[in-house]
């Protein structure tokens, strides 16, 4: 029946049943009998390189995680399209009731890339290039890049810019904007520094991402 199955999965989840989950079956039992409660919501991108569980070292139940290719939130739009993102945020604001929804961007982000070099589509549908068209406003509102910098020194700054823009468009959502109105509902960003591991947090006052001391 797993012949098929990938290999690496199956040795991942005995290493997984045999070592994590004795430490953590308590925990997996009361989240199957109470259900879900977590306070953060983690909007990230599907890299394989950045995993918001480990990064922040995140236990089961902790974080209510969504991923798309750059972790992009699209403007409220009720439409009657299929809006997965859209749908994500209803729950995890209307039903878990979330106190904290994290925007977590990342350098070398392939799709903030492709947008930067104009990339030619990958199929027909240009499902990616269509999908990153919504980081246009940031980059306008960022600008051309400088005659003396660098392609890579500008997709990491928009790579940021996209943070900002996807914690605008977060406020569009009329569920979202109340309850951060009221005060019981923080939006944040971030940012990733794949290389090193390192993590910035925006400071929302000044716009500048602030370097997260590594040590407890």
């Amino acid at each position: 029946m797993t012949s098929s199955f990938p290999q690496r999965l199956i040795s991942g989840y005995q290493t997984f049943a045999t070592q994590r989950l004795p430490t953590e079956q308590t925990r997996y039992r009361e989240l199957s009998e109470r259900g879900q409660s977590p306070e953060i919501m983690v909007i990230g991108c599907c890299d394989s390189r950045v995993s918001p569980e480990v990064i922040f070292d995140a236990g089961p139940g902790e974080m209510f995680v969504v991923r798309n290719v750059a972790n992009l939130v699209p403007p409220y739009s009720p439409d009657g399209q299929l809006h997965g993102v859209s749908a994500a945020l209803e729950f995890a604001v209307q039903v878990l009731r979330v106190k904290h929804i994290v925007v977590l961007g990342h350098a070398q982000c392939g799709g903030v890339k492709a947008f930067v070099e104009d990339a030619a589509p990958l199929s027909p549908g240009d499902f990616i290039g269509r999908w990153m068209s919504l980081i246009a406003p940031a980059a306008d509102k960022l600008g051309p890049r400088g005659d003396d910098e660098t392609v890579q020194n500008f997709i990491t700054r928009l790579e940021k810019a996209a943070v900002s823009r996807s914690l605008e468009n977060l406020m569009t959502f009329p569920c979202i904007s109340i309850l951060v109105e009221r005060g019981t509902l923080a939006l944040h960003g971030a940012y990733f520094g794949v290389a090193k591991g390192s993590l910035s947090v925006l400071d929302r006052a000044t716009g500048n991402f602030v370097t997260v001391d590594g040590r407890a």
